[in-house]
């Protein structure tokens, strides 16, 4: 090992470099910097020396070129044990640099800008701080390559214990992690730039708006006790978005499950269905009661009427803060999970006993796209995202719904495209009352959905993901006294279920929208 003698450092995120940088000053580095970096350091008191003492040239270009210099990188790539590398330097008058600190242009922030100029886009690309980092890395043997400020810490006190060195395996890990960085970096250029024409707007080039090349970059979070059984291996990964589910921020609990972020993520997606305060609780990603009211402690309670023996265990997600009167409600019931946008203080008091359970406060946004794995590649669609307009809604029926009925049927409608394919649900105004899920006919969804319900089926509407192949669905539907039903329709046996409708005194709407979950 040797020791770390002289540093460079040029960073666009600048959390905790002050610090890190006064630690290196202490154990005797020499400081070498760039720009914006070298006078925060020297207006907090850091003595550093500027790039352009080490070149003998000035920054230029307006920062385009300041650190593409032989001295820079010969001092970083030399071999130290290569006598052919030394005697190379020593006679360019090149010193060693034995670590660089470097993190690049913030470009995905920018990119992610709305209406982000083209020029900005492109200055925002770093290409000092990528050559940098991949020399440092490249000769890990002799540098260490710091790309992010997480490891300022471990590396400071590491130096601190072994008088100023880091070990191999130190810097062979934090050379993985430069890579990586380098990788994931690129990526996202090519990626955004293959949205870009050549006159500057975004737009893609392939008529289904997918690119032609998916890059995707992803960095672990943890490892998960097993995947969805206990013999399958499992890890959670993160987009470094800092919103959605993988980025949550858990208050309480065990460690989280593989299954229990699925099932998180279900019911997270149902919930940000509605505007008004809904309490979603999930069962093996399908919806076992969903309910809407003015307050999130009634929805919670409408929502376990649904079926609370499958509630059991179950995981919630909400779109309201989650309060005391909430808390005092759900924590009388074993829950796996509580998703929500954020946990008030008496709510938290109120958790706190049940040391198992499991808050998630979750930022939101909506996925762009849904991926899933086959053998050999991937399949990719849009997030189903469609919600229904006015004009989408057919009566087709000789009755047409009440209001209280189409109020309903709209609530079952949104509901419903949660639930796994093929998909009934029986619901009143703001309330499911029972779930067919999952069934390979529709007609057994029918029966399991009526079979699971246990407040009373008369007077309910039902909502279907895809439409009735036959009458018989329609049939079991109102045998069991629902009124009305609301589906896509486009079956050729559409004018048979519309007859056997109006021959049961019920009202029908289709939608045109289809929502099969597989």
């Amino acid at each position: 090992m040797s020791k770390i003698q002289r540093a460079i450092l040029s960073v666009t995120d600048k959390t905790g470099l002050v610090d890190f940088a006064r630690k290196l000053e202490g154990m005797g580095v020499e400081l070498i910097s760039t720009g914006g970096t070298a006078k925060l350091l020297r207006d907090s008191g850091v003595g550093v020396k500027d790039i352009s003492e080490l070149t003998g040239f000035p920054e230029m270009l307006d920062g385009r070129v300041k650190t593409l210099h032989p001295n820079v990188h010969g001092g970083i790539l030399h071999r130290r044990e290569n006598a052919s590398h030394r005697t190379a330097v020593a006679e360019h008058g090149i010193e060693p640099i034995d670590m660089v600190v470097v993190n690049l242009y913030a470009f995905e922030k920018t990119a992610a800008k709305p209406d982000v100029h083209f020029e900005e886009l492109i200055e925002n690309i770093d290409i000092g701080g990528p050559s940098m980092i991949r020399s440092a890395a490249k000769n890990f043997q002799d540098v260490a390559v710091v790309t992010s400020p997480a490891d300022y810490d471990a590396i400071a006190e590491e130096l601190a214990k072994s008088s100023g060195e880091l070990s191999p395996a130190t810097k062979w890990r934090l050379a993985q992690k430069a890579f990586a960085t380098t990788a994931a970096y690129d990526s996202a250029i090519a990626s955004t730039l293959e949205r870009v024409s050549a006159n500057g707007r975004f737009e893609f080039h392939s008529e289904s708006g997918f690119p032609e090349t998916l890059r995707l970059s992803f960095h672990k979070i943890t490892d998960l006790r097993y995947g969805e059984n206990p013999h399958q291996k499992a890890a959670m990964y993160s987009d470094g978005s800092g919103v959605g589910v993988a980025n949550g921020r858990q208050l309480q609990g065990k460690e989280l499950s593989y299954n229990n972020i699925v099932d998180l993520q279900a019911s997270w997606d149902l919930a940000q269905e509605f505007e008004e305060p809904v309490c979603a609780i999930i069962k093996h990603t399908n919806p076992c009661g969903t309910a809407t009211a003015k307050t999130l402690v009634e929805a919670y309670k409408k929502a376990l009427e649904c079926d609370p023996v499958s509630a059991f265990g179950g995981v919630i997600g909400v779109n309201r803060t989650v309060d005391g009167e909430a808390a005092e409600e759900m924590a009388k019931l074993f829950l796996e999970v509580i998703a929500a946008p954020s946990f008030d203080d008496a709510a938290k008091a109120k958790f706190a006993s049940k040391k198992n359970l499991r808050l998630v406060e979750i930022n939101h946004a909506p996925q762009k796209w849904v991926l899933k794995n086959v053998s050999g590649g991937i399949l990719v669609q849009d997030t189903d995202l469609r919600s229904l307009q006015e004009d989408d809604l057919k009566v087709v029926t000789k009755r047409p719904p009440t209001a209280e009925e189409k109020r309903a049927l709209l609530f079952a409608w949104k509901v419903s495209k949660h639930v796994k394919s093929n998909a009934i649900l029986y619901a009143r105004d703001g309330q499911t009352v029972g779930v067919g899920a999952g069934q390979m006919s529709r007609v057994d969804s029918c029966r399991i959905g009526a079979m699971k319900a246990v407040l009373p089926l008369k007077g309910t509407v039902a909502a279907s993901d895809a439409f009735f192949p036959f009458p018989d669905g329609v049939e079991e539907i109102a045998k069991v006294g629902a009124t009305a039903i609301i589906q896509p329709g486009g079956s050729v046996r559409d004018k048979e279920v519309i007859e056997a409708a109006d021959r049961l005194g019920m009202a029908m709407i289709f939608t045109g929208v289809r929502h099969f979950r597989h």
